[in-house]
């Protein structure tokens, strides 16, 4: 009889693994009521109860509400030091982490094209950037459309000024750009705070052929570190702490395809919170919305009406602290929800993690870092980049999905050189 790989013995889980290495590894005390478990990742230590209604702080436990691996830990440590009943653990077979299919044919393609398609995506998004109005006369300004294509093809390539210049001069050759640049002129051009609204509504542009495949959307924040030192006072441990300086980034993006719908660009320390009502507000004009998975930095009850307005759910966890609030009430409805019906509720929170895997993408493909030194630079670079990010979404999808990516209705009515659409269309997916 086939007993299957584990010849009968109780499948372990990751959890069980990592509380083995816990109870192998840390100091776990007891001071007679609760159990101090360490944190693996970070100093901190979490209160672990294990008796009939075993509890722990950590956010696992809070949104599970079943033993996170500190309480297993606390009872092997129970069981082995203090003559408890230990829980028993199979370690004949190693658990295997979740794996997820990959169409490797569409993948391959969208990977060994990226850069040629990206030109030409990125070029006809261009088309469509207004021109600056005359006031004066003289030579004839770069158009805008060549200095922002630069812009984002220079974080595309992560080369340095010289190194591009080869870069430059192909797209040149192929008809990207209406005449040839230095690449010291896309730094200053990076420098300028008049770009910063123009990448904004780009990126915007370039989520929309995507309006098709996506109604659930995740927000979140992450920074982008500078070369730039700042000096903080910690006020848990009381004292002082210096590093690296940061651009922090908001933005709210589709959990199937990746794609970044909007962003929001504001001071280093700023709360996410705030941050929410401008993202959803921005992406509902251009999307069906109807499901905002987000972390419980989200919550609040003008965060929670405004997902409702939109026909829209909010599936943001509670805080230990929360109350059911005022009955019948929208704040009450979602918090019983989330406590007594968690099963349905965690499924469509879990989405929210595609949001850090779109921060994962973008600073590992074009860097966690941006390497211009002044504020406006260095926000238009986190633009660019995320710019970047979304045309290389647009090309896996179409590989993938077939989606055909078109940013512009007319693109004859958006721009005034109309000789080079053939060129863009020759190079068209």
């Amino acid at each position: 009889m086939d007993k299957g790989p584990l010849w009968g013995a109780q499948a372990v889980d990751m959890r069980e693994l990592r509380a083995l290495e816990i109870a192998a590894r840390s100091k776990i005390t007891f001071d007679g009521e609760a159990w101090s478990v360490p944190s693996q990742t970070t100093g901190k230590k979490y209160r672990v109860v294990i008796g009939s209604e075993p509890s722990c702080q950590c956010d696992d436990f809070t949104l599970r509400q079943q033993p996170c691996k500190h309480i297993v830990a606390a009872r092997i440590v129970c069981g082995r030091d203090y003559g408890g009943k230990a829980p028993e653990i199979s370690t004949d077979a190693v658990p295997k982490r979740p794996t997820y299919k990959q169409d490797w044919p569409a993948y391959n393609k969208a990977q060994m094209t990226e850069k040629r398609r990206l030109q030409a995506l990125l070029h006809e998004l261009c088309l469509g950037v207004p021109e600056r109005s005359r006031e004066r006369k003289g030579r004839m300004p770069t158009p805008m459309a060549d200095v922002i294509f630069s812009m984002v093809f220079k974080v595309y390539s992560t080369l340095s000024s010289r190194r591009f210049t080869c870069d430059l001069n192909d797209a040149h050759e192929r008809g990207y750009l209406t005449k040839s640049m230095h690449p010291n002129k896309i730094n200053t051009r990076m420098e300028s705070a008049e770009f910063t609204p123009i990448l904004k509504d780009l990126i915007t542009r370039s989520s929309l052929p995507l309006a098709a495949v996506e109604t659930r959307f995740a927000p979140d924040s992450s920074g982008f570190s500078t070369s730039r030192f700042v000096r903080w006072y910690d006020e848990k441990y009381g004292v002082e702490r210096s590093g690296h300086d940061w651009v922090k980034v908001h933005l709210i993006c589709g959990v199937k395809t990746n794609v970044v719908t909007a962003v929001e660009i504001a001071d280093r320390n700023a709360a996410d919170c705030p941050q929410f009502k401008p993202l959803l507000e921005a992406t509902a004009k251009n999307f069906n919305v109807k499901e905002v998975p987000a972390d419980k930095a989200y919550l609040s009850r003008e965060n929670l009406e405004l997902v409702e307005s939109l026909g829209a759910t909010a599936f943001i966890p509670f805080k230990a602290n929360n109350v059911p609030g005022e009955a019948g009430s929208l704040w009450e409805r979602m918090y019983h929800y989330f406590n007594f019906r968690r099963d349905e509720f965690l499924p469509h929170y879990h989405q929210r993690s595609n949001v850090e895997s779109t921060f994962s993408m973008i600073k590992a493909k074009f860097g966690d870092h941006v390497r211009s030194r002044t504020d406006d630079a260095m926000v238009n670079e986190v633009l660019c980049k995320i710019l970047c990010h979304n045309i290389c979404c647009l090309i896996q999808a179409h590989c993938e999905l077939g989606i055909e990516p078109v940013f512009w209705q007319d693109v004859k009515e958006a721009t005034e050189a109309p000789m080079i659409l053939p060129m863009v269309r020759s190079f068209s997916l």
